[in-house]
């Protein structure tokens, strides 16, 4: 991996993860008349992917920094990559295509750090000679 590519995943990785503290945070403190106004979900669900935002923001960074089972990191991308693509079906079913270009534009982003990252251990592996299976 480029040392460019590396500080583009920086990045998006630390931009992604400011936002997903906000939106996650949001749906834990926020009242739930108000998360129902927002979202026809039922309240339980929208604090789980809450809960899931905040887990998937730290696994976005905290791999790296720490230097500890950094698969975690792809691993995290992926996930919220699949709350994205909830996020774009129910903005264009309740709000319409052009709202949904947030959420769908954000969904590529993750899916962009969980394809680099990825790709980034497994150039790993193959310098230290060890299969998936080892590791």
């Amino acid at each position: 991996m480029t040392r460019k590519m590396n500080y583009t995943l920086w990045t998006v990785q630390w931009i992604l993860a400011l936002l997903y503290l906000f939106s996650g945070s949001v749906k834990l403190i926020m009242p739930a008349a108000e998360l129902t106004k927002l979202m026809t979900l039922p309240v339980l669900f929208i604090r789980f992917i809450g809960v899931a935002e905040l887990f998937g923001a730290a696994g976005l960074v905290l791999p790296g920094l720490l230097r500890i089972r950094q698969e975690l990191t792809p691993m995290a991308a992926g996930g919220l990559a699949v709350i994205m693509v909830g996020a774009t079906v129910l903005t264009v079913q309740s709000m319409g295509a052009v709202p949904a270009i947030m959420p769908f534009v954000v969904g590529l982003l993750v899916a962009f750090v969980a394809l680099g990252r990825l790709g980034a251990l497994q150039q790993m592996r193959r310098k230290l000679c060890l299969s998936p299976s080892q590791s």
